[in-house]
């Protein structure tokens, strides 16, 4: 005999005929209340395994469930149609410079939407040791102004310098390096990850490797990690390949996970040298020290004209003593020698674009330093002191080569990041042209993309419950669409939002929704939990 399942119209009329109380049983009766499904996507879980089409249920800013038919057990108050979109972790961006932004009053700044519309859902701030060493008070500070993206924060081995011995250029006393010490403690116990340093940068160039160390050290000993603008990116002082060996000597000798930023062979002369800087990175975690790096998609650094060309030595006291050296004959003289070696270190003024001025500077945002020279009826190094004298430029510097740029990118040790800052695309969309560029154009697969974008990362900052899709993390995820995820932004437009995202969620709650920004708010500021 063969049996037929029986309707709910007809046991409801059985019901009625026999009992004459009985009521229609709801079609989800017995499903468990959530605030939200993510149905039919591809589902990358941030681990490097392959997709897999599986539904993404999130209540209460929680992963809940990760599978198939989640509508047989739950009823959302709201769901998303991902069929034939990837489902991933939200990326997370380890090198950004959002701190201005996300402090401002404007809750379209706060919003951080040119993040957002890269997938990035978790900024790290304090990058290239300018981050404050006030974590509790910057926190605070997101919360009760609310942001778009989770933010992390970094303490700068520059402000906690400058507070023992100023702008000066010498070695801290036993009591100036104990009060270093001491703030770095007070910045750790108040929920920093690490310690980031700007080695390249006036005044933080001033310190030796072992007062690093020594506060690298305290970072170390709390679980954090020592993030570096290394010493060097070309041949400025120690060279490329001298700061890569700084790096990792700090790194042992403090005992703490090193991590190096914007990793690259910056101008001509070292192009080529990623193999040796590679292999030395490879020798290290072979002997099992902890060595990341991250890389944005862009053959063009961003910087400043000061920071580009003038010798290290003449910027200390800043672009008011710059200017008072250039008064003096003698003085402009040697330090124009100093920037001619440095326009040969950027690969000559052609390669120099003007994004932005700062105070009067004579030069318009488009030109390149050699437009700006000739239309000056000067030499480019002249054009550039003139700039100097009544002000500073931003500039994209095009000084990498594609050779090396692909041998980093190849390194399982190297995730992505953005260095985003002001005139310069990266801060737009550096996340989907290295999916572009590795990924559509190239020979990555999308899981190692999604990987070195997000869980990887979140595994070298440290984020307990995040960077991966997992029932019971934080519910940050990013649905995009793999034929339309892709750059809007370029040199002459740097501040356009990236295509492709149609969805992204921050602790469960939607800040894009249908490829538009909601006005919502979701974000939280992320500390450390460090026992103090």
């Amino acid at each position: 005999m063969t049996f037929r399942p029986v309707s709910r119209t007809i046991v409801s009329g059985l019901c009625l005929a026999l009992l004459g109380a009985c009521q229609t049983i709801p079609e989800d009766s017995g499903k468990t209340d959530v605030e939200l499904i993510v149905t039919g996507g591809t589902v990358f879980d941030g681990t490097g395994t392959a997709g897999r089409t599986a539904d993404v249920v999130i209540d209460d800013g929680r992963i809940l469930y990760i599978g198939a038919d989640a509508r047989g057990t739950y009823r959302a108050e709201s769901s998303i149609d991902a069929r034939g979109l990837v489902v991933a972790p939200g990326f997370i961006d380890p090198h950004t410079h959002a701190d201005e932004e996300l402090a401002s009053d404007d809750p379209m700044d706060r919003a951080n939407l040119a993040f957002a519309f890269q997938g990035i859902t978790t900024v790290v701030v304090g990058n290239d040791g300018y981050g404050k060493p006030e974590i509790a008070a910057q926190a605070d500070a997101t919360r009760s102004g609310g942001v778009g993206t989770n933010v992390a924060y970094l303490a700068g081995f520059g402000p906690i310098r400058e507070a023992a011995l100023g702008k000066e250029n010498r070695a801290p006393s036993a009591a100036e390096l104990a009060q270093m010490t001491a703030l770095a403690r007070s910045a750790m116990c108040e929920g920093a990850w690490g310690l980031s340093a700007g080695l390249y940068y006036v005044p933080q160039n001033y310190a030796a490797t072992d007062e690093v160390v020594e506060i690298a050290r305290v970072a170390g000993s709390m679980g954090g990690y020592f993030d570096t603008h290394m010493r060097d990116e070309s041949t400025y002082n120690i060279t490329v390949t001298g700061a890569v060996e700084e790096t990792l000597d700090i790194g042992r000798r403090a005992q703490i996970a090193v991590h190096i930023s914007h990793i690259k062979a910056l101008g001509p002369a070292v192009w080529g040298k990623s193999s040796e800087m590679i292999a030395l990175v490879e020798a290290a975690r072979a002997n099992g020290q902890r060595v990341t790096a991250d890389q944005y998609p862009w053959a063009a650094s961003g910087t400043r004209i000061s920071n580009a060309l003038v010798p290290r030595w003449a910027l200390e006291g800043g672009l008011g003593s710059l200017r008072k050296r250039l008064a003096d004959p003698a003085e402009a003289a040697r330090i124009r020698d100093g920037m001619i070696e440095g326009l040969a270190r950027r690969g000559g003024a052609d390669k120099l674009l003007v994004t932005g001025i700062l105070e009067d500077a004579p030069v318009t945002p488009g030109q390149t330093l050699a437009q700006a020279a000739e239309a000056m009826q000067l030499e480019p190094v002249d054009a550039a002191i003139a700039i100097l004298r009544q002000g500073d430029a931003r500039v994209a510097s095009f000084n990498m080569s594609a050779s090396d740029i692909a041998a980093f990118a190849r390194q399982d040790w190297v995730v992505t990041g953005s260095d985003g800052s002001t005139g310069h695309p990266r801060k737009y969309a550096s996340f989907p042209k290295a999916y572009r560029d590795l990924v559509v154009d190239g020979a990555m697969p999308l899981t190692r993309f999604i990987r070195r974008s997000s869980g990887a990362s979140a595994d070298l900052i440290g984020l307990p419950d995040r960077g991966y899709l997992t029932p019971g993390y934080a519910a940050d995820l990013v649905v995009f669409d793999p034929a339309k995820f892709a750059p809007l932004a370029t040199y002459q437009e740097p501040t356009r939002y990236s295509a492709g995202v149609r969805h992204l969620i921050v602790n469960g709650k939607q800040l894009i929704a249908d490829g538009d920004y909601t006005g919502a708010l979701p974000g939280e500021p992320l500390l450390k939990d460090t026992s103090c």
